[in-house]
């Protein structure tokens, strides 16, 4: 009685899907993948200095006073200098002991704490960088860490790499398939794998307080983007 019901499920199941065949090599996808590079280069227009008191004294809040006196002074000289509130910025604030390693056991003795203070600031003025850390170092910044040049507006000169870095791309896939004997395809995917821009670099850790106004020498800037691209192989 119960067969008929049955018969008719079985005869709903769909029919067992036949083996799939292995793709041949000739039914894989088949591309050219290329990375291209190109390059920029421009003048800076401003400068980023990283500048800071540090002071030591016996005690943490002694150290940690001085420190702050000398860095509103430094602060003050650099708002003198036409420097806007907006183009300096607080860096790194650190306490630490200070240890003598100078001992007749060779055992470290802690002989009190050292107060630093960074700040990095913003020049855009490239003629005036010398002459702003020459003021500084005289009103009590004694920890100058270097000077690095870039861009207000670095747009233009990175859009003029990419668009050299996708012609490098280009030509260097033809190159290949030419070289190979096939024919390039669509393009497929493009995709940019990261850009920087090497900086000048003076450094200044160097400097005396009272020393002539620091020779600084921008120089040219060099950017550079780079971009992979995939290209489908033509039948």
């Amino acid at each position: 009685m119960r067969l008929a019901p049955l018969a008719a499920v079985l005869a709903l199941l769909p029919l067992a899907a036949p083996a799939q065949e292995t793709p041949s090599p000739s039914s894989l996808s088949r591309v050219l993948s290329v990375t291209g590079e190109g390059h920029a280069t421009a003048k800076p227009d401003l400068a980023r200095i990283s500048l800071g008191v540090s002071h030591q004294a016996g005690t943490a809040a002694e150290a940690m006073a001085m420190m702050a006196e000398g860095m509103q002074a430094v602060l003050a000289r650099l708002t003198q200098e036409g420097i806007a509130s907006s183009d300096i910025r607080t860096g790194q604030l650190m306490l630490e002991p200070a240890w003598n390693y100078n001992t007749p056991d060779g055992n470290p003795v802690m002989t009190g704490f050292v107060a630093t203070q960074l700040v990095d600031v913003t020049v855009r003025d490239l003629d005036r960088v010398g002459a702003v850390l020459d003021a500084v170092v005289q009103d009590g910044a004694n920890r100058v860490n270097g000077v690095t040049f870039d861009l207000a507006e670095p747009r233009g000169a990175l859009d003029e790499a990419r668009r050299q870095a996708v012609a490098d791309a280009r030509a260097r896939a033809e190159l290949y398939a030419e070289a190979a004997g096939v024919t390039l395809g669509e393009l497929i995917s493009i995709a940019e794998s990261g850009g920087f821009a090497p900086l000048p670099m003076y450094d200044a850790r160097g400097m005396a307080a009272g020393a002539e106004a620091v020779p600084v020498a921008p120089g040219q800037m060099t950017l550079t983007a780079s971009v992979a691209m995939t290209w489908a192989l033509a039948d």
